[in-house]
């Protein structure tokens, strides 16, 4: 049996054990406190590695070979680089809007991995480590933070820029995924991704339950890192979990510990595979944290989050405990840490370099690129602009 059972087989069981738990020793017709317990058993949270990187269920443990176990942690450290270099380049002044994605790496890089190129990826703004896995060249990503339209030109990527309106990229991934089924385009899956902010969005309902009423091929993910900028996911909704806002949909949601490597692909290429066979969509909701501000546009988290609250997902740090699983089987090492963050330094080195000699964008390069059919008032602002821009 899967992580989660086929809609065909579960509906008759979850029928009959939900009207005996409700129904029980009770002179009421529906029994308030059993259906919010009921939520607490249904969505329990998928887990294979502990915080000390032991292996606690081995049953659902995915089948990767060691190499391929040592090329997901190359790709966390590579990510968690991708942020200690971006921090710098931001205090350089060499990027404009970024946000953190440190702690996230679990979360982000595993789920990506379970994913095939022919996929298409609609990330939030926090999700630029997917989207450079994906295919779009780290310096593209850089442009993108600065706003130059060079970042979001891609070339024969199966994927959009991030978006920056929360919420939004789920609807645009439903519209794909519904469009990939339409066009009967078979083994391509759309994968989204928000946050815990971003499931409060309507965007985010009205996108998982259209792609359900279609069975779209779409894995919808909230990465629940407990803050929408500063607000606390406490105060944000009174729900079990974030998993559960599937059920309204009528569709699989999953809760999975966001911080195990592991559990996150293992259930991530079930949601895929489930997906790609016809049976609609997966919600995933990832437990994770960001370990640091919300962006580095003058956010500070110790306002809103205390040093216990930091200790607590250091110590369930993503890249900590895989690299324990791993150094147990002799797959990892310091040494072999070192060079994998040095290769990635310098990768991120030639990359920025890249991206800041390309030209810096003009008003009226703007202009023709956001028209291909000119119309009038747009050919005499070009027409002025080039008057500007060539003196």
């Amino acid at each position: 049996m899967g992580l989660f059972m086929a809609k065909e087989q579960s509906d008759q069981r979850v029928q009959d054990s939900s009207v005996e738990s409700l129904n029980s020793e009770s002179t009421q017709p529906v029994d308030y406190e059993a259906i919010l317990n009921n939520y607490k058993v249904t969505f329990p949270t998928v887990q294979i590695l502990d915080k000390e990187g032991e292996v606690v269920n081995e049953d659902i443990m995915p089948d990767l070979s060691d190499d391929q176990l040592v090329d997901l942690m190359e790709k966390m450290v590579w990510s968690r680089t991708l942020f200690d270099r971006s921090i710098a380049l931001s205090k350089q002044g060499r990027l404009g809007f970024y946000a953190p994605s440190k702690g996230q790496e679990a979360s982000q890089v595993a789920s990506h991995y379970a994913f095939e190129k022919q996929d298409w990826l609609f990330p939030g703004y926090r999700d630029v480590p997917q989207l450079i896995l994906h295919g779009l060249p780290i310096s593209k990503a850089f442009l993108w933070s600065r706003g130059h339209m060079e970042g979001n030109r891609y070339d024969d990527l199966r994927a959009m820029p991030p978006q920056i309106i929360i919420g939004a990229q789920m609807v645009q991934a439903m519209g794909n995924a519904v469009g990939v089924k339409l066009k009967g385009e078979e083994n391509v899956v759309t994968f989204a991704y928000t946050g815990d902010g971003g499931s409060s969005q309507g965007d985010t309902y009205e996108a998982i339950n259209f792609a359900s009423r279609y069975k779209a091929p779409a894995v919808f993910y909230i990465q629940n890192n407990g803050y929408a900028i500063s607000t606390p996911r406490h105060k944000q909704t009174a729900a079990e979990t974030l998993a559960q806002k599937a059920a309204a949909a009528g569709i699989p949601g999953v809760q999975v510990d966001g911080m195990d490597p592991l559990a996150v692909y293992a259930v991530s290429k079930q949601a895929r595979e489930w997906a790609a066979a016809g049976n609609g969509p997966v919600l995933i909701e990832t437990l994770t944290s960001r370990m640091g501000a919300h962006s580095t546009s003058g956010d500070d988290p110790s306002i809103y989050r205390d040093q216990e609250s930091f200790d607590y997902w250091d110590d369930r740090d993503p890249i900590k405990r895989f690299k324990a699983y791993l150094e147990g089987k002799g797959l990892w090492d310091d040494e072999k840490h070192e060079e994998v963050v040095e290769k990635a330094k310098e990768e991120i080195k030639q990359a920025a370099k890249e991206s800041d000699s390309t030209p810096d964008m003009t008003i009226t390069g703007l202009l023709e690129a956001m028209y291909e059919d000119q119309p009038a008032n747009i050919k005499e602002q070009i027409k002025k602009y080039q008057e500007k821009e060539s003196n």
